[in-house]
Order: structure tokens, then C-alpha cells, then sequence
């Protein structure tokens, strides 16, 4: 584990780190936006807490990431117990998504080297824009479930496979992935396909953790003020998402997809660097 930086350290870009109570401010805000959008969506947070801690605080990206996935942790813990309180958290479907979420993360690894980054990003940007056209012509059922046989179950291992895979490509959460395809394809609820989810985060984000702590790239006294926070905010998104009816809903999932896949393409439009 590394040792928290000292105020005036110099990290990425040669920023300087912010100290005090203004260090501990920036952390409370990124956790509570975090768990906020972690329950409201059914996502990690880490696309708010990784640019946050890069711009923000100046961390590099390692770091940056790294102490992300410990913030995350108690985020999506806290979602997932506020999910499970209104029945909408089933162990089966998120199970058979995290099996294949764990090999598709490193069958992401082993493609890292062998397939452009770029052509990944377009990929996910094309996956993105049809699942805006479907949510925003969906009529989601939000009390419906999924019955569980075989060519279900193996559906949900190849969905927690993709997500996996485009995880470890790209960086994204595997939630914005799996919860439209559970919604569009599987015909699941809206509040059941977060919690699935959240669920097949877990196991995920724990791994990538403790291999992080392993490579000193955690800073462990911001990543648990951040964290903290965010087990304020994310009963609060659960609330949201509970309360807001289901085509809204879809309808806002959309947005959140369009934010994230506008992302993707920018960085995929941005030249190489020299």
C-alpha cells in the first residue's frame, strides 16, 4: 500500500496535490456524485471518481484508477444492500454474469496487445447507439424477472463475457453494459437489471483491487474518504431510482449512455500522441 501523498507532493503533470480541508471537500463531493449516479444507474462510479481524481487532484491515471476501485467498492456494496432491501437484487442472474465477467476480464487482457484500442472504443460506441435507439423505444415491465434455463443462463455468462472483455479493453464499468442488454434483450426490469448488475461488480472490483494494492497504485486514506461518502449518496440514487416510473427511467439510462459513449468517441477522435 503506498503512503498517502504529503501536501505540495508533485504527481501527474506536475500538480501539486490539494491539502487539508480542501482535499477532504473534493473527496466527500466526488464520493457523494459517485454513489449517487452508483445507485441511481446500477454502475460502479468510476467514471465520475477516475476523471475527478485525474483532474481534480492531479493523480496520473494508474493511480487514478486504482484508488477508484477501492472508492467503488463500498459504493456498489451499499447500492446493492439498498436494492436487495426492495427485492430487486437476483443472486442467480448477477451470478451468472460475474462468472462471465471474470473471464471475460482477462480474456481482455490477453487481447489488449492484440486488438487497437481505437477499433475497441467504436465497437462499444456502436453497441452504445443502439442501445439508446431501443431504450428510448422501450416499454419496460419494471416488476419483470427472468426465469432461469439453460439457454438463459448461458446467455448471461456470454453478456457478463462481453462486459468483462470491454472492462479490461476500455476501462468502462460492466454496467453499462449489462443493464440495457438485460432490459432491451432479456426483457428484465429496470430495478432488476441494476441490481443484477451490482452483484456481477463485486467479485470484479474486489480482484482488480487487490491488484492494484499489490502494485502500490492505491492512495488508501482518499479512496476510503471517498468511499465513505459514497455509501451516503448511493441509498439515495436506489431511492431515485425506485421513485422515478419505468420509461423515465429507460429514458434517463439513455442519457447516461449517450454521456458515456459521447466520451468514448471523443477519445477515439483525439489524434495520437506523438
Amino acid at each position: 500500500m503506498t503512503s498517502d501523498p504529503e501536501p505540495g507532493e508533485r504527481v501527474a503533470a506536475g500538480r501539486q496535490v490539494p491539502s487539508g480541508n480542501q482535499l477532504v471537500l473534493i473527496a466527500i463531493g466526488i464520493g457523494l456524485a459517485s454513489g449517487f449516479f452508483s445507485g441511481l444507474f446500477g454502475v460502479g462510479g468510476g467514471l465520475i471518481v477516475v476523471p475527478a481524481l485525474a483532474v481534480l487532484l492531479g493523480l496520473d491515471h494508474r493511480r487514478a484508477v486504482g484508488t477508484s476501485l477501492l472508492a467503488i467498492v463500498p459504493a456498489v456494496t451499499a447500492s446493492l444492500v439498498s436494492y436487495a432491501a426492495t427485492g430487486s437484487v437476483n443472486l442467480a442472474v448477477g451470478g451468472l454474469l460475474a462468472v462471465g465477467a471474470i473471464v471475460g476480464a482477462q480474456a481482455g487482457v490477453w487481447l489488449l496487445g492484440r486488438i487497437s484500442r481505437r477499433a475497441a472504443q467504436w465497437i462499444f460506441v456502436g453497441f452504445v447507439v443502439v442501445m439508446i435507439v431501443q431504450l428510448l423505444s422501450l416499454v419496460p415491465e419494471r416488476g419483470a424477472d427472468l426465469p432461469i434455463d439453460v439457454w438463459r443462463g448461458i446467455g448471461l455468462v456470454v453478456l457478463g463475457l462481453g462486459a468483462g472483455v470491454l472492462s479490461a479493453l476500455l476501462g468502462v464499468g460492466g454496467g453499462g453494459v449489462v443493464v440495457p442488454v438485460l432490459m432491451v434483450w432479456f426483457g428484465i426490469g429496470d430495478l432488476s437489471a441494476k441490481g443484477a448488475s451490482l452483484v456481477m461488480m463485486l467479485p470484479g472490483v474486489a480482484s482488480g483491487l487487490v491488484a492494484n494494492l499489490r502494485k502500490q497504485f492505491v492512495d488508501v486514506r482518499l479512496g476510503l474518504m471517498i468511499g465513505a461518502a459514497a455509501v451516503v449518496s448511493s441509498p439515495l440514487g436506489v431511492w431515485v431510482a425506485n421513485a422515478i416510473p419505468p420509461q423515465p427511467a429507460a429514458w434517463l439510462f439513455a442519457g447516461f449512455l449517450l454521456f458515456v459513449g459521447g466520451t468514448m468517441a471523443r477519445e477515439a477522435l483525439r489524434p495520437p500522441a506523438a
